[in-house]
């Protein structure tokens, strides 16, 4: 039957030889670096991996310029690894949850941190705070073949050339299986799931004009520029 509203094209990302992923969905971890959690005033070992997502219509390649968003005047950058689900399942053994990544990438969750506060404040959701347009900027995807699973390795945000956040993946409190398994009690994980693994500590505003440059050590890098 023909449809009579016809949604977007599916979001893509580029891998590095130029092939592409269809985005399915984003997951995302909250608090899953010690150091960033204790600078938003949280307790590390507190909790389970906090989850959230974001629509795939979020998606921005690396090396845009977009505009400054819309309902915020406290823009935050969030360095993060990502990676990309390439077979799918539910249950998942953090044993074998490895086996269902396709590659990794470098990202930025673009956060409106004073709507984040207001929604942790009155305990609602962070949908609007983390979901709005242009505020998952993802940069090529590196197969595993290429890149293995990496578990250390710098991760650092630099805006306008001045560095903002230095940690390394091995300060990750969840790690690549255990995010996979715990998720997949939850939700089925599909071909064309995007997980962002969470932030190091060091985030903070960006202005317009400002370029942010994120990166991974070994998967090069998410570059963003917020239109002045």
């Amino acid at each position: 039957m023909p449809a009579v509203v016809t949604a977007p094209a599916r979001q893509t990302l580029k891998t590095i030889s130029g092939e592409v992923v269809e985005v399915h969905r984003i997951l995302c971890v909250g608090k899953n670096y010690a150091d960033h959690v204790a600078e938003m005033g949280g307790d590390p070992k507190a909790d389970p991996p906090l989850f959230f997502d974001k629509p795939p219509s979020c998606v921005v390649q690396s090396g845009a310029t977009i505009p400054y968003p819309p309902n915020t005047s406290d823009l935050h950058f969030e360095a993060e690894l990502v990676l990309v689900i390439g077979t799918g399942g539910a249950e998942i053994e953090e044993a074998s949850a490895l086996d269902h990544v396709y590659g990794y990438a470098v990202g930025n969750d673009l956060t409106r941190r004073d709507l984040q506060g207001l929604a942790k404040g009155s305990g609602t959701p962070w949908c609007m705070a983390k979901g709005f347009d242009n505020s998952a900027v993802i940069g090529a995807v590196t197969p595993v073949a290429q890149v293995g699973h990496p578990t250390t390795g710098a991760i650092t945000c630099h805006v306008d050339g001045a560095m903002k956040q230095d940690g390394d993946l091995s300060q990750m409190i969840w790690s690549v299986p255990e995010i996979i398994a715990t998720l997949s009690r939850t939700v089925t994980l599909q071909p064309g799931d995007v997980i962002m693994t969470g932030t190091p500590a060091g985030v903070g505003p960006l202005q317009r004009g400002e370029t942010c440059v994120c990166a991974v050590e070994g998967l090069g890098e998410a570059v963003v520029t917020i239109a002045a």
